[in-house]
């Protein structure tokens, strides 16, 4: 069996497609296949030069750009962990993820100049700081992007790589603070083969992969509509690339829908990565509002996770492309292929119903399996290959990758019921973990925020159905005796301690809710009941 490993497969694929052909754009800039090679060597050669070895963790503080996968590139070549950062999280947050994955480089765009100056105190592990897009006027502290990527010896690095090499995926996971998802090379590479056999022959090699590159050419250009710093973008980043595809990426640092579409046309895009409606109900609305404006007949597939994707909306897109696969897949950072639910012109799928994916099981609360069509609720788990565990945290790693009977699986913490004829109707996250917008919160982070305002006395967080969010965030409060309520003035008070998506979209007063159990913990479930009846 083939010892794979993404840098491998990035020198595999570089010595087979024509140099020539497109790797990244962005906006009017376009980077080609051969520039790519040599650009993520020079840049894998500086990350050594700085004293990094195989295995130290390369932090990655950006937004959609070709840097990000650039910056990935150098890290599968020179045996360097990939690290995610939210660029929506405020300093002290992005400090946590530096400190905690012991970061040897953190690579930043511009924009963030000010937070990286503010924490460096703190990241005394960080040898190298790279700044992108600062040019000449970047921080004193930091080496410029573009230099280190152009300059230089830019052949291959000649270097013996394992399929057991590591990329981290850092998520807000269910419980506490975020958390290190440890996905060897070899284990992703098998999902994505998995997924390919069912298409027909899979490249089982690095000679059958060269093969295939020379006989089509390359994979069609992908479009990361969501952040490359989330697990849909990032995953399906790596799987375009990995077949001799473009990583697309968007200019505005909001979604603009009418630049997608520009892009899509411009490109020849094949496949698109949201995350639900989202993004999904502009796409829409600006097909609508200027029908006929873009070819979208390039478009295969849509494929979205982390946030339930409803037919109706489906229904429409595929109107303006009937030739398009509508994906929604059901996964974690902690496993892929939970799931999936694929809707076309053909067929339609009801929403939050998938088909169980090969190596799902779905077990109730004694790790029995749950009988299909019984309307037992279970817990999904998945067997291998998955993640090694949690990094630097053995009790929380144990919880989620656990044995049951002689296979260890990840047990993220998903219920759903199974229905007569296999499928999953998926139910929730069965801890108190809030999904909105595919973004994951912690109930008791946005607690304590709203704690430190004098008005508030106690607080709890729950998340209601969004038909855009899919969960919005809800705080009940009760107030400090003595003090009015101003919930303007708590959202703003919220938006200034955590990242702005954590900001509750409504902070209700819950004077008459018993919102805590005799023994001090929270009772989720009746301030839930609370918050539906308002």
């Amino acid at each position: 069996m083939t010892d794979w490993n993404f840098g491998d497969i990035l020198e595999t694929v570089e010595d087979a497609i024509d140099p020539a052909k497109l790797a990244f754009a962005h906006g009017e800039r376009t980077i080609t296949w051969g520039e790519a090679a040599k650009r993520g060597n020079r840049l894998a050669r500086a990350l050594q030069a700085a004293g990094l070895k195989p295995g130290d963790k390369v932090a990655h503080y950006m937004r959609n750009s070709p840097a990000y996968m650039e910056t990935t590139r150098a890290c599968f070549k020179g045996r360097f962990t990939h690290v995610n950062i939210n660029y929506r999280y405020r300093p002290d947050e992005v400090a946590y993820i530096v400190e905690n994955s012991d970061a040897a480089a953190l690579v930043y765009d511009a924009v963030f100049r000010d937070t990286v100056a503010a924490i460096r105190d703190r990241l005394p592990t960080v040898k190298l700081y790279i700044e992108v897009g600062g040019g000449a006027d970047r921080a004193s502290f930091a080496e410029d992007f573009e230099r280190l990527s152009s300059e230089g010896d830019a052949s291959g690095l000649d270097i013996k790589r394992s399929g057991d090499d590591l990329l981290f995926l850092y998520t807000g996971g269910t419980t506490g603070l975020p958390k290190g998802v440890m996905w060897p090379h070899k284990a992703l590479r098998e999902i994505q083969l998995m997924g390919a056999r069912k298409l027909g022959p899979a490249p089982e090699t690095h000679e059958e992969l060269a093969a295939a590159i020379k006989l089509t050419g390359g994979g069609a250009p992908f479009i990361p509509a969501c952040p490359l710093m989330h697990g849909t973008g990032f995953f399906s980043a790596i799987g375009a690339t990995g077949n001799g595809g473009a990583v697309v990426t968007l200019e505005g640092q909001s979604f603009d829908a009418q630049e997608l579409w520009r892009a899509v046309d411009r490109h020849k895009v094949g496949t698109i990565a949201i995350v639900g409606e989202v993004f999904a109900r502009p796409m829409l609305q600006a097909l609508q509002e200027r029908p006929g404006e873009y070819d979208v007949s390039s478009v295969l597939v849509i494929i979205s996770s982390g946030v339930m994707w409803g037919t109706d909306n489906k229904r429409a897109l595929l109107e303006f492309m009937p030739q398009t696969v509508m994906t929604d897949s059901f996964g974690a950072s902690e496993g892929v292929g939970f799931g999936a639910s694929q809707m076309t012109k053909d067929g339609e799928i009801p929403t939050a119903k998938f088909v169980i994916g090969d190596r799902c099981k779905v077990f109730d609360e004694n790790d029995q399996p749950v009988e299909p069509g019984s309307g037992k609720p279970g817990i999904i788990a998945m067997m291998p290959p998955i993640p090694l565990g949690y990094y630097k945290d053995e009790a929380k790693t144990a919880k989620t990758f656990r044995k049951i009977g002689d296979t260890i699986y990840s047990v993220p913490g998903d219920w759903c019921t199974v229905e007569a004829d296999g499928s999953l109707t998926l139910i929730g996250r069965g801890s108190a973990s809030i999904n909105t917008g595919g973004e994951k919160v912690f109930p008791e982070e946005v607690e304590e925020a709203l704690k430190t305002h004098p008005s508030i006395e106690d607080a709890l967080v729950v998340g209601l159905p969004d038909p855009t969010w899919g969960q919005a965030i809800t705080a009940v409060v009760k107030l400090t005796p003595g003090f009015g309520f101003a919930e303007d003035e708590l959202k703003t008070h919220v938006r200034e301690k955590l990242a702005p998506y954590k900001t509750p979209k409504r902070i209700l007063i819950g004077e008459n809710v018993a919102m805590r159990a005799p023994n001090g913990k929270a009772d989720y479930k009746a301030v839930l009941e609370f918050a539906r009846a308002q």
